[in-house]
């Protein structure tokens, strides 16, 4: 399982589809919020999975994070997740993202374990009763 300080990184490309553009949270071409946050999240998603039992996962319950600097189609960011507290079942993450000239964003992420099935069928029976 991770520990404490461990950290994760993850490169990714900005494309057009990441652009705030294209997924109409502003109406510029520069990587979009909601794209850098799923980066973001992606990172501490990756740090965890690798050691997850078979039939659990974990799932984003909460995050803050400063968007500091906008960042072009085209350039290379660095999102990466420090593990700074852990129970056990919540993991709670330092996130930055990076592109060449230095830090874009910066905040907190946190994920709890869950039986995937069972949060599944949570999700999907949902709104059964209604």
């Amino acid at each position: 399982m991770a520990q404490i300080g461990e950290k994760f990184e993850l490169i990714k490309t900005v494309k057009e589809e990441h652009l705030a553009r294209a997924l109409k949270s502003g109406c510029l071409g520069v990587l979009a919020t909601p794209m850098l946050v799923a980066y973001l999240e992606e990172a501490a998603l990756e740090m965890l999975e690798k050691d997850l039992p078979d039939g659990i996962t974990t799932v984003g319950t909460a995050l803050e994070v400063e968007h500091l600097s906008p960042t072009p189609v085209g350039a290379e960011v660095r999102a990466v997740a420090t593990l700074i507290e852990s129970d056990g079942r919540f993991f709670k993450f330092n996130v930055e993202a990076y592109d060449k000239l230095g830090l874009i964003a910066k905040g907190t992420h946190t994920r709890a374990s869950v039986k995937a099935e069972k949060f599944q069928k949570k999700a999907d029976t949902k709104f059964d009763e209604i």
